[in-house]
């Protein structure tokens, strides 16, 4: 256990920030899981709605510094590569 006042905030910070990035990190998670779920169906007017979700959640997720940018971008442009495959 920390002693110092600082130390003990430090704490308290950290734990309310870990849930907050395991909220998003699970939510990102989610909406991937449904997109690939699209394909794998080859649905593809679906998996379309869906890239437009997971492109958002994971711009948001890299405006909070959850995720790098150049994460988002990489796995947003993987899908779309992938959604482009199904012809």
């Amino acid at each position: 256990m920390p002693n110092i006042k600082s130390a003990e905030k430090r704490v308290r910070q950290s734990a309310k920030r870990r849930t907050i990035n395991r909220a998003v990190h699970s939510k990102v998670g989610s909406v991937r899981h449904d997109a690939f779920e699209a394909l794998a169906k080859r649905d593809k007017e679906a998996a379309v709605k869906l890239l437009s979700a997971y492109a958002s959640t994971l711009d948001k997720a890299a405006k909070k510094g959850i995720i790098k940018a150049n994460t988002a971008n990489r796995r947003k442009s993987r899908l779309a590569q992938r959604i482009r495959a199904l012809g």
